[in-house]
C-alpha cells in the first residue's frame, strides 16, 4: 500500500463540470465524486493532481476546496482536457463516470493506446443508457490496463455477467472471439470517519436537538438520510410499517426522522399519505437534508439508522457508512452494496429482500417500454422497485431489538465505527487508487503495442472527412486559394460586426489572423493551403486551417482557380 508520507507520481482527473458538488439537492454521485477528489488530494499519496474540465475549469479556490484545511502535500493543477498533456505525463486519467469509449478513441488519435490508463467509476448500473456506455468499452480501443471501478462485489458480479453475455453476442456476430474488456477492480466509496464521529459525539447537541424534536430520554429516534424519492431510492412504506410494528411491540415512543429532500413537487404528499396509513402511531418528521448544520445535529440526536432501499438505481449506499461512522446501529435491506458494508448481526441487521419474477420476461417488458420511450426512466425503476419486497417483519424485529436494548445499540455502533476506520475511511480508500494506478501501469508496461486499426472512431469520426462526399470537394493541403476580387484585410475584419459571420469561433483563428492569411495569399498571387500554413507558427496552424475554410465560406478567397 502506498505510504501517505511519501507523495509520488501524478494523477489526472477528468471532472467535466469544472466545479465540485452542488450545494443543494445533490445527487449521490456528485457528492461521492467531490468527496473522492478531496480524499485523493489529501490522502492519495500523489505529488501532483491535475483537475481537467471540458469547459474552462473554475480553479478559484479549487485547492482550498480540495484540501479543506488539511495539510497541502499534493500540488494541484487545473486546465482544459483539450489543451493538456497531463494524462500522458501522469499515466492515468480518472473519471467519476464510466463513459470512457470516446476517451479511448481520443487517446488513440492523439497519443497511443498504451499512452496511459483510462479509469472510470461506476455509481449506478440501472439506466439502460449507462449500461450501453459500459458495454461500449468492449468495442472501443480499451485494454486490460484500463479499468471500471466497481464500488461493491455486487456491482462487479453484475458487470461480469453483462460482459459475458455481451462478449458472447459479439463473438457470435463476428465469427471470432470476444474482445478484451477493462479490468473490474472493487474499491468502495469512503467517508470521513473522524468528522462523523465528531458530529455525533456532542452530548449537549444531542440533548438540545432531541428537546427541540420533543423527545424524552427514553424515546427513540430512527433516522433516514438521503433523497426522498420513492421511484429512484426507496419506497418508504416498508420503513413506515417496520417502525410502526417495532413501536407497537416495545411500547416505546418512536420518532422517525427523514432527513432529505423531495425531487418532485407532489412527492411529499405521497409520503405523508403513506405515513398516515402505515405508521399512524409514529411521530414522522420531514427534515431538511440540505441543512448541513441540522444534519450534523441529527447524527448526534439519533439512536438507530434505517435504510430499506429497494431500487436498482442504488449500487453502494453511502449513508449507512456515515451512520456507522457516527456510531449508530444500522437496519438496512440486504441489497447490493449494503451487504458489503453492513455485516448482519455485527454493525446492524440486514432485512432479506425478494426481487420480482426472474422468469417469464415481465422485466424485459418493463425495460422495453423505457427504451422505446413509452415510459420514463423513473417509471421504469419505480415499477421494478414496486415489485421488489423488503421483509418488513425482519426489519421490525431488528428495530425492536435495538429499541429494547441500548447496550446492543452501543455495541453495534462501536463495531460500525471500527469497521469504517478499518475499511472505509477515506485515507484507506484513497490509497487503493494509487495502488490501482501502479497495477495498471505494470500491465501497460508489460504489454505489446496493439495494432491500432482503424486510427479513429469510424462511427463518431471527423465530420469534415466522414461527410466529404456531401460536398463537391474538400479542403486539402494542396488546395490552391486565391484572393477574391475586392477582398481586403479590412473587409475580413469588418466581419466582426455581423454576429452570424463570426459564429462558432471556438477552434478557428480570430478575424485578425484570418486577415493575415488573406494577405499571404494575395501577396503571392495565390497559394496552396500548405504554403499558407507554413507562414504561421506550428501551434497556430490548425486554427488557421479552419480559418481558411471560413474565408472561403464568406467569399474572401476562391478555391476554383
Amino acid at each position: 500500500m502506498t505510504s501517505a508520507s511519501e507523495p509520488r507520481g501524478r494523477l489526472a482527473i477528468l471532472h467535466p463540470p469544472g466545479r465540485l458538488a452542488p450545494k443543494t439537492n445533490p445527487f449521490g454521485k456528485d457528492v461521492a465524486n467531490a468527496q473522492l477528489w478531496q480524499a485523493l488530494a489529501q490522502h492519495g499519496g500523489w505529488a501532483r493532481i491535475d483537475m481537467l474540465g471540458l469547459a474552462p475549469f473554475d480553479d478559484t479556490g479549487l485547492a482550498d476546496e480540495l484540501f479543506a484545511g488539511a495539510p497541502r502535500r499534493t500540488e494541484i493543477g487545473a486546465g482544459l482536457l483539450v489543451h493538456s498533456n497531463a494524462p500522458v505525463e501522469a499515466g492515468m486519467l480518472l473519471r467519476g463516470q464510466p463513459e470512457l469509449s470516446d476517451l479511448a478513441w481520443r487517446r488513440r488519435r492523439l497519443a497511443s493506446d498504451r499512452a496511459y490508463s483510462l479509469v472510470g467509476l461506476i455509481h449506478t448500473l440501472a439506466p439502460p443508457m449507462m449500461r450501453q456506455f459500459i458495454a461500449s468499452t468492449q468495442v472501443a480501443p480499451m485494454h486490460p490496463w484500463d479499468a471500471l471501478i466497481c464500488t461493491s462485489p455486487a456491482v462487479r458480479g453484475n458487470l461480469e455477467a453483462m460482459f459475458a453475455g455481451w462478449g458472447e453476442h459479439l463473438a457470435e456476430r463476428t465469427g471470432g472471439r470476444a474482445p478484451p474488456r477493462p479490468a473490474l477492480p472493487v474499491i468502495p466509496l469512503g467517508v470521513d470517519a473522524g468528522r462523523f464521529a465528531a458530529l455525533a459525539d456532542r452530548p449537549e447537541v444531542r440533548a438540545r436537538r432531541r428537546a427541540e424534536l420533543g423527545l424524552a430520554d427514553g424515546d427513540v429516534l430512527v433516522l433516514w438520510v438521503g433523497r426522498l424519492s420513492y421511484y429512484e431510492k426507496a419506497f418508504p412504506q416498508p420503513m413506515f410499517k417496520a417502525v410502526q410494528a417495532a413501536a407497537a411491540e416495545t411500547g416505546v415512543r418512536v420518532a422517525f426522522g427523514l432527513a432529505g429532500w423531495f425531487p418532485g413537487d407532489g412527492d411529499r404528499a405521497h409520503y405523508e399519505q403513506a405515513a398516515r396509513a402505515h405508521a399512524p402511531d409514529v411521530d414522522v418528521r420531514y427534515l431538511d437534508g440540505n441543512d448541513a448544520g441540522l444534519l450534523g445535529e441529527l447524527w448526534a440526536a439519533g439512536d438507530i439508522f434505517l435504510s430499506l432501499v429497494d431500487n436498482i438505481q442504488e449500487t453502494f449506499g453511502i449513508t449507512p457508512l456515515e451512520a456507522m461512522a457516527a456510531g449508530l446501529p444500522v437496519v438496512a435491506s440486504d441489497w447490493d452494496g449494503y451487504r458489503s458494508t453492513v455485516r448482519d448481526g455485527v454493525e446492524g441487521f440486514l432485512a432479506p429482500t425478494l426481487m420480482g419474477p426472474t422468469a417469464g420476461g415481465l422485466g424485459a417488458h418493463l425495460i422495453e417500454r423505457h427504451t422505446l420511450e413509452q415510459a420514463s426512466y423513473q417509471a421504469y425503476v419505480g415499477a421494478v422497485a414496486q415489485h421488489t419486497a423488503v421483509h418488513v417483519g425482519r426489519a421490525a424485529a431488528a428495530i425492536a431489538a435495538l429499541i429494547r436494548d441500548p447496550d446492543l445499540r452501543r455495541r453495534m455502533g462501536q463495531a460500525g465505527r471500527a469497521r469504517v476506520a478499518q475499511a472505509f475511511d477515506w485515507p484507506v480508500v484513497a490509497r487503493q487508487y494509487h495502488d490501482l494506478a501502479d497495477e495498471l501501469a505494470a500491465v501497460r508496461a508489460a504489454a505489446a503495442d496493439p495494432v491500432a486499426r482503424p486510427p479513429g472512431d469510424p462511427v463518431r469520426g471527423d465530420p469534415f472527412r466522414d461527410f466529404a462526399g456531401f460536398a463537391t470537394a474538400g479542403l486539402t493541403l494542396d488546395t490552391r486559394l486565391t484572393a477574391a476580387p475586392g477582398a481586403t484585410e479590412a473587409a475580413v475584419l469588418g466581419a466582426r460586426d455581423v454576429a452570424l459571420d463570426v459564429g462558432f469561433p471556438a477552434f478557428r483563428a480570430p478575424p485578425e489572423t484570418c486577415a493575415q492569411a488573406l494577405a499571404v495569399i494575395a501577396a503571392r498571387g495565390g497559394a496552396s493551403v500548405r504554403e499558407v500554413l507554413a507562414a504561421f507558427p506550428a501551434p497556430h496552424r490548425r486554427a488557421v486551417e479552419l480559418g481558411l475554410a471560413w474565408l472561403a465560406k464568406y467569399g474572401f478567397v476562391d478555391w476554383l482557380t
